[in-house]
């Protein structure tokens, strides 16, 4: 195995606009991704995602920044750095939605790449790989029951 990026491609039943607003805010993540989010969806802003409560002190908090933000077609966010470093490439990763119209919705590609570049010894890479393989094949589903619910609600 490679270990050099994670894609997916979903279809979606929501607009683009929708699906956009649901990968890029603070309010729509935490509800199919992290348990709490703080940020701001504009090229250059910094912000975090915590998993698990977030008052607790095994509460893992991911910081991450934003790269892209271009409604409503691509959201892209660098995050897994070093709090207090700059992201960029060779220290992060890359998570890229691209969000393309498909019949009356929404064709999601996903990527998460930058696992290679980041220079961890093998094991801590297969390792970490394999946990964000998993990571997002239970997240990216959630997304879609969000979506489903949302635009289905009354």
């Amino acid at each position: 195995m490679e270990y050099g990026s994670i894609e997916r491609e979903i279809h979606i039943e929501a607009a683009p606009e929708i699906v956009y607003e649901v990968i890029s805010t603070p309010e729509h993540l935490r509800e199919w991704w992290p348990d709490d989010a703080d940020l701001v969806p504009v090229p250059g802003a910094t912000g975090t995602v915590t998993f698990g409560d977030p008052s607790a002190p095994d509460a893992k908090v991911q910081p991450l920044t934003v790269v892209e933000a271009d409604p409503p077609r691509r959201f892209a966010f660098r995050w897994v750095y070093d709090e207090g470093v700059a992201a960029a490439p060779g220290n992060s990763l890359l998570v890229t939605f691209d969000l393309a119209p498909s019949g009356g919705g929404t064709l999601l590609r996903f990527t998460e790449s930058g696992y290679r570049e980041h220079g961890w010894e093998a094991a801590v890479l297969e390792e970490l790989y394999r946990d964000h393989v998993a990571g997002w094949d239970h997240f990216l589903p959630r997304l879609v029951g969000y979506l489903d619910r949302l635009v289905s609600a009354p």
